[in-house]
């Protein structure tokens, strides 16, 4: 099925680009100390953040790419997606940069530990402009249907951390500023591969001269911006993107309060919070594997294909297989009883979330693609506010188990919300453009 097939690169591309690079600092500076690991968390979390804007303008590139590929040249459209991608890295690193150090003491009171992260975004936030060309390189292989390539430069990027963190860290005795140093060496040399390829795929497609797919009904409209407001390349890509941005940050902010939310009942529940967090998101991944597969099919083809029943499939078997090894996976976690008693509820009550948000996620795909993102972050955001508000209530009168089922309620009304917006037996694209 060419959605699974989309698919299963993305998964395996956000798990290394994601969530890879962060673990392995994190193992090379552990013998550092506290401060050192507090540092890379820190920082992970802040390069979180950034990734958050970067994608208006790399899922947005994507989607305006996917449109036209074989209809239409992609030269303006790529240049015109390489300065915005441009003006947002300068943007964001060069104010980062120079206000690393109240920054970082935003993120912790410890002054020791302030100093290691000032230091640590002074390298990670400079590099911060080849982190998003990565980004924006990605974006546009997917856009021409291509998502084996972004996967293998972000496995390489990962070797390429691995052998490089404990030469820059020790070898060169940089500590932990170091591995900050490592990764954007890395990224950077996995982004001159890429770069590469990218050059020698679009020369191909300027030499052809000529579509290589037949115009669909709507492509005059589409290719155009008239779904966008008439603005062009850039209005196409930042309006179809900053949705899926929005999403992203409001996921961020929303995760943090409900940190703080967990937090006031103790330090036992916020450990088993955290702990049954990391050990979903490997599983967590495949809905946003799928969500781009789907984007990138919608983009290309004006059908998504069934990304609805295969959240709603891939839902339910991330949550059997979390019920299944919970336990065990927790004892990996922690060797403390209470918090791990605490992760396995955690993961049983998740069972109620894990569906519907696979349903999401998904399906949030194909209108994201289609110009109706705005729709999707509408719900997302209706299903937040019930969310923290049936947390505060159901916790008030249940303890922190009354939290879990309020995860679960809000993420159902916002799928529902997202599924009633998608079309039955249409073509996506040839659906009037209902943000506006």
């Amino acid at each position: 099925m060419k959605l699974l097939r989309l698919a299963l690169p993305v998964y395996v591309e956000l798990l290394t680009a994601v969530v890879a690079v962060g673990l392995i600092d994190l193992l090379w500076v552990s013998p550092l100390g506290g401060p050192a690991v507090a540092t890379v968390t820190i920082a992970t979390a802040a390069e979180n953040l950034a990734l958050g804007v970067v994608l208006a303008v790399s899922t947005g590139t994507t989607v305006a790419v996917g449109r036209r590929d074989g209809r239409e040249p992609l030269g303006p459209v790529v240049r015109t997606a390489w300065l915005l991608g441009g003006a947002v890295s300068l943007a964001v690193a060069v104010p980062g940069v120079l206000l690393r150090e109240p920054l970082a003491r935003l993120f912790t009171e410890d002054p020791g530990t302030a100093r290691l992260t000032a230091g640590f975004f002074l390298v990670s936030l400079g590099g911060l402009p080849v982190f998003y060309a990565q980004t924006l390189t990605d974006g546009i292989f997917k856009g021409l249907g291509d998502t084996a390539t972004p996967m293998r430069t972000a496995l390489l990027c990962n070797a390429l951390v691995i052998a490089l963190d404990p030469l820059f860290v020790y070898g060169l005795g940089m500590g932990v500023q170091g591995a900050a140093a490592a990764t954007v060496a890395a990224r950077a040399a996995a982004l001159g591969v890429a770069l590469t390829l990218l050059s020698r795929r679009l020369s191909r497609h300027a030499a052809s001269g000529r579509p290589t797919r037949a115009r669909r009904p709507d492509d005059a409209e589409t290719v155009r911006g008239v779904r966008t407001g008439g603005t062009g390349d850039a209005g196409e890509i930042v309006r179809t993107g900053l949705p899926m941005s929005g999403d992203f940050l409001a996921r961020s902010l929303v995760g943090m309060l409900m940190v703080e939310l967990i937090g006031g009942f103790g330090v036992t529940p916020l450990a088993a919070y955290g702990t049954g967090t990391k050990i979903m998101l490997a599983g967590v991944m495949a809905f946003y594997a799928l969500r781009q597969a789907a984007m990138i099919q919608t983009a290309r083809s004006g059908r998504a294909g069934p990304a609805l029943p295969l959240g709603l499939a891939a839902g339910g078997v991330v949550a059997a297989v979390l019920n299944a090894v919970a336990v065990p996976a927790a004892g990996l976690f922690t060797s403390d009883a209470a918090v791990a008693a605490g992760t396995v509820d955690f993961l049983r009550w998740m069972t109620l979330h894990l569906v519907p948000f696979g349903a999401l996620i998904a399906a949030g795909g194909t209108l994201q693609a289609s110009g109706r993102g705005g729709r999707v972050l509408a719900a997302t955001l209706a299903g937040f506010a019930v969310q923290l508000g049936l947390a505060h209530a159901l916790g008030a009168a249940l303890g922190v188990t009354g939290v879990w089922p309020a995860m679960a309620a809000g993420t159902t009304l916002a799928a529902v919300l997202v599924v009633a917006r998608l079309p039955a037996g249409k073509p996506v694209a040839a659906l009037p453009n209902l943000d506006s």
